[in-house]
């Protein structure tokens, strides 16, 4: 996907207890083409860039040049698994009113699994 401006406000940002930071933008209305770029990069890694004026093509390119290399490394893989089914429940619930529900669910069956592996 290319990369994409859309004019926005820096409304504020929030400190969570990981160490991450949670940006908040506000937008004008947006074109039916911009909030098709938003929706596409919902859950998706990238990068902000943020200028008080438009980019040049030639920044955008350089932009376009740009390679994720993330990894939450950080986090313990507990915390990673459950933010990923939680993102699996929002993205489809399967039935499940609570992503604690879903998340209970899905680890009952990981625990079934790997206990079937297990030598009788």
């Amino acid at each position: 996907m290319k990369t994409f401006q859309i004019p926005a406000i820096l409304e504020g940002y929030r400190s969570l207890k990981d160490r991450t930071i949670k940006l908040s933008f506000e937008t004008g209305e947006l074109s039916p083409e911009q909030m098709s770029n938003i929706h596409y990069s919902l859950n998706k890694v990238g990068f902000v860039a943020f200028a008080p004026d438009a980019l040049a093509t030639q920044e955008l390119n350089e932009l376009d040049q740009l390679k994720v290399e993330y990894n939450d490394v950080g986090k313990p893989a507990s915390q990673r698994l459950r933010a990923v089914l939680f993102l699996l429940w929002k993205q489809e619930p399967e039935g499940y009113k609570t992503s604690v529900d879903h998340y209970n669910a899905k680890m009952e069956q990981l625990i079934e699994h790997f206990k079937n592996k297990l030598d009788k």
